[in-house]
Order: C-alpha cells, then sequence, then structure tokens
C-alpha cells in the first residue's frame, strides 16, 4: 500500500486528482480500525496530517472558519467560547486520545448518522467548503451528506474546511450511549438558541440515515416563546410546552433498530434529550 505525504494543500489536491481512490487520512481514528479489522484495504492512502492549511481556524466576518484537520481537543479548548455546541459534543468523543487525533472533518467525510460533531454543524447552518485541482465550492452540510456514510463530494475533491456563526445564545448537546464514556451514541440531540432572530435550532443525531433537523419542533416552542413574549420576559417555559416540544422531536426521528439500541427505545431518548437541553439552553439565556 502507497502512502502518499503531501506537505501543502495544493500538494494534496494534485495528489488526489492523480489517484482518487486514496484513502484519505487525517486523524485515522475510523481509517485505522477498518484496516486493522481488513474491512478496507484501499490502493494508497493520502496522508493530511502534514498539510497546514487544514489545521488553522480563523474569524471570518460574522463566521467562525475551521480547517477539517483542526482536532476535538483543539475545539475543545481553542474554540469553546465561539462554538459551545460543537465543543460540547467534542468532550463527548472517544478518549483523550481520540480527541487528540481525531476531527471533525473526518466525521463530515465519514457522513455516519452517529458521528457527534455533525448535529451541531447542523443547528448553526455551517457550511462546507470542499476543493479540487478544478477549484473550490461552498455547500450546506445537508447538502454534502446525503445518506448514510455518503457524501455529494467528487472522486477528486477534499473537504477542506467548515464555517458557521459564532453563538449568539446558549448551546448544547446531549448524547446517549450503552455507557457513559468512549462509545458510539445509540442516539443524540443538538440544540441552539439564536435570540436575535428568535429561533430555536434543533438536530437529531444516529437515529435516521442522516443527522435529522426537527422542524415541527422548532415552530412549535418558537411559537410559544413569540406567542409569550418569553424572548424579551426570559420567563420559565410552561413544563407542558416543553413536554410537546420533545414529543415533537421523538416523531422527527427516523431510527431503526440495531445491537445498540432499538427505535421504540431512540424515539423516548430523542424526545427526553430534547426536553432536557431546551430548559439547560433556556436556563442559561
Amino acid at each position: 500500500m502507497e502512502i502518499l505525504q503531501p506537505a501543502t494543500l495544493a500538494d494534496a489536491l494534485e495528489l488526489r486528482a492523480a489517484q482518487p481512490d486514496a484513502a484519505a487520512l487525517a486523524g485515522g481514528t475510523d481509517l485505522m480500525v477498518e484496516l486493522n479489522f481488513d474491512k478496507a484495504r484501499p490502493p494508497a492512502i493520502l496522508d493530511l496530517t502534514r498539510v497546514p492549511e487544514l489545521r488553522e481556524w480563523a474569524p471570518e466576518d460574522d463566521r467562525v472558519r475551521v480547517g477539517a484537520g483542526v482536532t476535538y481537543t483543539r475545539i475543545i479548548d481553542e474554540l469553546g467560547d465561539r462554538l459551545p455546541g460543537l465543543a460540547i459534543a467534542s468532550r463527548t468523543v472517544g478518549s483523550l486520545q481520540i480527541r487528540n487525533r481525531g476531527t471533525v472533518g473526518g466525521n463530515l467525510a465519514t457522513a455516519s448518522p452517529a458521528g457527534d460533531g455533525l448535529p451541531p454543524l447542523y443547528t448553526s447552518d455551517a457550511m462546507i467548503e470542499v476543493a479540487s485541482v478544478r477549484g473550490s465550492r461552498t455547500l450546506p452540510i445537508g447538502e454534502l451528506i446525503t445518506g448514510p456514510k455518503r457524501t455529494s463530494l467528487a472522486p477528486d475533491e477534499l473537504i477542506v474546511a467548515y464555517a458557521l456563526p459564532a453563538a449568539a445564545g446558549p448551546q448544547q448537546f446531549a448524547k446517549v450511549g450503552t455507557r457513559n464514556a468512549m462509545v458510539i451514541a445509540v442516539c443524540s440531540f443538538s440544540l441552539a438558541l439564536w435570540p436575535e432572530q428568535r429561533r430555536v435550532a434543533t438536530c437529531i443525531g444516529s437515529a435516521g440515515p442522516t443527522p435529522l433537523r426537527a422542524p415541527a419542533a422548532e415552530a412549535f416552542i418558537q411559537g410559544v416563546l413569540e406567542e409569550h413574549d418569553y424572548w424579551s420576559s426570559r420567563g420559565e417555559l410552561p413544563d407542558l410546552a416543553v413536554q410537546r416540544f420533545g414529543e415533537l422531536a421523538g416523531q422527527a426521528a427516523s431510527p431503526i433498530d440495531d445491537v445498540r439500541g432499538t427505535a421504540e427505545y431512540r424515539r423516548h431518548a430523542v424526545g427526553v434529550m430534547a426536553r432536557r437541553t431546551l430548559r439547560w439552553a433556556w436556563a442559561a439565556r
């Protein structure tokens, strides 16, 4: 197996164009498992760990642009104030060693519905930057991820960065697993409050073929907040409204039965997490 080690993004794109079947490696937390269990045997590996452009982040206008190679540990340490929802989700990823290696760019490329870094990107309407020797393009995350472990990337393209607005209000993330740590999500839920837009954004993870928004739940709770002017008064949310929000969130899930949990359990857990994250975020407003 050939190991390709570009030193710049331009070199990486040239190699990607020349060998589109090469498996891209950033953190390697997914790829190395597949190699070790002989589930994948690509003709070459495109090692992106030496490409500095992928390891940078910076504010850009009203957004934060994060390189695809920025690790979970750096997101926690360096971006927790700007992107709190993503930082909370990053804390739930694997072990310390995995967080030191793993990247949200890897979550995007793998496109697993269970990727912990994905739901916070949906609640922030993240835009994904991809590039090839033909040029670069930017697309919404919902257009990049098209199905379980499927993306709209062309064979010669690499994910370069993702951009999302800095938090304007509280953000939360919750995850249910078969144990307390170092576990793939049975299901997860991300929520963000956008007070200036008077908007509540949600996303369900690991309970559908892709991460899923819960539009009916969002519309319902936004209606409650508007009707009673809770955005201004900051009053306590009625229990019945929170309960209904959870019910609608659970209904938005599209889970399956598998070895980690039943569809019924996932729907129930999504509803519980929706209620909890809403209460946590509203209390922190």
